[in-house]
């Protein structure tokens, strides 16, 4: 089992990349706001029963996708590095797989804030992400987000084998998971 863990920022192109990633590798893919999406008209994702299933959701779908027969998973997350609760989220989902003999694949997305602002507009991220069709909230929220988390690693701070961090401000989604597919041999 290959388990691709794609991160970054909001509107960094994680969904895009991943989805071109899935269909280059036949992987499947499962990105973040599949779960945000199902929950929010019910419980706002802010709130502590939206977090909760969410959550459970995830959960259940790496567990029952680690004891499957499929060749991989992709999934996308923005993880906040300086916030000890994400870490440890993002150590358990990888336990997941690893405990049943599977490989953790760590890409990390940045680009440049001018680019992110544009891609939080396109209609491809919205066709895919409702709670984001809000644009006015979307911008602020991704622009709040800078002053609270950082949303990127630091230099050295990832120290996993499995690991590229790619800037993608001026590739293609195309570009950037052909590079994934290479250098993980997927």
């Amino acid at each position: 089992m290959k388990f691709v863990l794609i991160f970054g920022p909001q509107a960094v192109g994680k969904m895009t990349v991943g989805q071109e990633l899935a269909k280059i590798t036949g992987l499947k893919l499962f990105h973040n706001h599949m779960t945000i999406e199902m929950v929010t008209p019910i419980f706002d994702f802010g709130t502590k029963e939206g977090q909760r299933l969410v959550s459970l959701f995830r959960k259940e779908i790496f567990e029952a996708a680690a004891k499957s027969d499929l060749e991989g998973l992709i999934f996308t997350y923005v993880w906040a590095f300086n916030h000890p609760s994400d870490w440890n989220y993002v150590n358990e989902v990888c336990k997941i797989f690893e405990s049943r003999g599977g490989t953790v694949y760590f890409v990390e997305l940045e680009a440049d804030l001018n680019e992110r602002l544009e891609r939080n507009k396109s209609p491809h991220r919205l066709e895919h992400k409702p709670t984001k069709r809000n644009i006015e909230w979307s911008e602020n929220n991704l622009k709040k987000s800078l002053e609270k988390y950082r949303l990127n690693s630091l230099e050295g701070e990832i120290s996993k084998e499995e690991y590229i961090r790619i800037n993608n401000t001026s590739m293609s989604a195309e570009e950037v998971a052909k590079v994934i597919k290479d250098k993980f041999l997927l």
